[in-house]
């Protein structure tokens, strides 16, 4: 668990640092500050030590204390740092997670691990153990950015088909792997997602990798194609066209919705116990 001092240079701790500046300037207490603000004491003081980022409304409402005198600068410097936070969580990701966040519809094709929008915290936080070969110093900030990421699923419609070979690779043991195919029973009950599974070890047209495709509003759709070291994305028509035609021969090959989903809860129940 990270101290104090591990905290201070990450984003919610300079955010801290900058409160407490302000807070002790005025001369206020914590409590003062709290009874100000209409939170805990607890609040203000998880907050001021970065083990707790603010809500998405509480710099504003920093800034509208006359006594704190911060003249809009904690809205401004929370702002900054969160557009920090995304970039060094994303990294060369970013392009396709703005392009995400913007989709009306998402159809996505994995062939080995779960889609990301999908992921339980444990399941993620193995992934990305896995993938950083031990080299994991930023593993909560890049776990809690990909949690964040679905989001998108209040708003866009996610089409999902998986190779049934994911459901059986151990990710984190049988405790990690059990509750993730819960939640994706769960999730496979979501208006706006639907999960298909191309059952058995066959042959079929998505054996070359994972996609995605990006349905935009009022703009031509996107496609990402994962490789071993960084994703490419494109709109090029003659690639988008390919890619679609892909997905629905891979529709076609894969269990309907309802069988998918006691394929689910039967691997779940069966094998992850």
């Amino acid at each position: 668990m990270p101290n104090d001092a591990d905290r201070a240079g990450t984003p919610a701790g300079v955010f801290g640092a900058e409160l407490r500046y302000y807070r002790t300037k005025a001369g206020l207490s914590q409590k003062d500050l709290a009874a100000l603000v209409h939170v805990s004491h607890d609040v203000i003081s998880k907050i001021e030590t970065g083990e707790r980022p603010p809500a998405e409304d509480f710099p504003p409402r920093l800034d509208a204390i006359p006594e704190l005198d911060t003249r809009g600068e904690l809205t401004r410097l929370w702002g900054h740092l969160k557009k920090g936070q995304k970039l060094r969580a994303y990294g060369w990701f970013q392009r396709w997670a703005d392009i995400e966040a913007e989709a009306t519809a998402l159809r996505w094709y994995e062939p080995l691990v779960l889609p990301g929008l999908l992921q339980t915290e444990d399941y993620a936080r193995e992934i990305f153990i896995a993938h950083l070969n031990g080299d994991a110093d930023d593993l909560d900030e890049r776990v809690a950015a990909r949690l964040a990421r679905q989001t998108v699923l209040e708003r866009a419609k996610l089409w999902c088909v998986l190779d049934e070979g994911v459901l059986h690779r151990d990710v984190g043991g049988g405790k990690v792997m059990r509750a993730q195919l819960e939640q994706l029973t769960v999730l496979a009950e979501h208006p706006k997602v639907t999960i298909q599974i191309i059952p058995g070890a066959i042959a079929h047209a998505g054996l070359l990798g994972h996609f995605v495709i990006a349905d935009l509003d009022g703009k031509p759709p996107m496609v990402y194609l994962e490789t071993a070291a960084e994703g490419q994305v494109t709109d090029s028509p003659s690639v988008v066209a390919h890619v679609a035609l892909c997905f629905d021969r891979l529709r076609a090959e894969a269990l309907p919705w309802g069988a998918s989903r006691d394929l689910i809860r039967r691997v779940a129940e069966e094998k992850w116990t």
